[in-house]
């Protein structure tokens, strides 16, 4: 006779806004939304993802099964038609320094980067890095950029090949792009490349390739995600948006 186990709780809205506060370094960003930015008693076994409220969130969550969400923009979430039980995680400006391309060590650690420097600033309020990499062709490290972030939006061409240093970087500015070609960067992986940036790429002969705004904000969702089933093992199922 196979005796009977209890499923395992759900965790309380209150213990997963600890946990992303903790992964998002929350404390350094006291103008971002707060973490539960809709409150809730309700506890959480299926948390859903979203960037922002879309016009089908409401039917989203009903067909989920969801018990709460994360949001990255979550203004507007009140109008958006949601049971009064279902709370609402939040967070902006932390989520894109921690979880998108820039001081990101979910990043750091899926590129291999080895004596890592920080890139505009302080270590702790920098937007980026740069960081030595396993060497490979430009060709190369492109293909692993379309199978990390689901594609590329641009790619410029620099005059480096292998490629042996990356500045990851959520900003590109003239500055920034010679900042990280003094830093040994051959090639600048950024959300969008910038006009006024292009001058300095063509003068350095820096590569740059941008992933595109949403596939690294959807990169980071993935990245939070995986951290918050890490942290509660067996007990929380997470869905994205479509």
């Amino acid at each position: 006779m196979t005796g009977y186990e209890s499923p395992a709780p759900a965790v309380p809205l209150a213990e997963l806004a600890a946990r992303i506060g903790d992964v998002v370094d929350a404390g350094a960003f006291p103008d971002d939304p707060p973490l539960v930015y809709v409150p809730s008693p309700r506890p959480v076994a299926r948390l859903g993802f979203a960037l922002e409220p879309a016009p089908d969130l409401a039917a989203w969550v009903d067909a989920q099964h969801l018990d709460a969400l994360f949001l990255h923009r979550p203004w507007g979430v009140e109008d958006a038609g949601l049971p009064p039980d279902i709370g609402t995680l939040a967070s902006h400006a932390a989520f894109d320094h921690r979880l998108t391309i820039g001081a990101n060590p979910g990043l750091l650690f899926a590129l291999e980067m080895h004596d890592v420097r920080p890139l505009g600033g302080g270590a702790d309020g920098a937007p980026g890095m740069v960081g030595s990499i396993g060497m490979a062709e430009p060709a190369a490290w492109i293909a692993r950029f379309e199978a990390m972030f689901g594609g590329v939006e641009e790619v410029v061409q620099g005059d480096a090949a292998p490629i042996r240093r990356i500045a990851a970087v959520g900003a590109m500015t003239d500055a920034l792009v010679r900042e990280a070609a003094a830093l040994g960067a051959d090639l600048y992986l950024t959300g969008q490349i910038r006009h006024p940036a292009r001058p300095a790429l063509a003068e350095t002969r820096m590569a740059a390739v941008a992933i595109g705004h949403r596939r690294i904000e959807e990169y980071g969702l993935r990245l939070l995600a995986d951290a918050l089933a890490s942290a509660f093992p067996g007990r929380l199922s997470t869905v994205f948006h479509p």
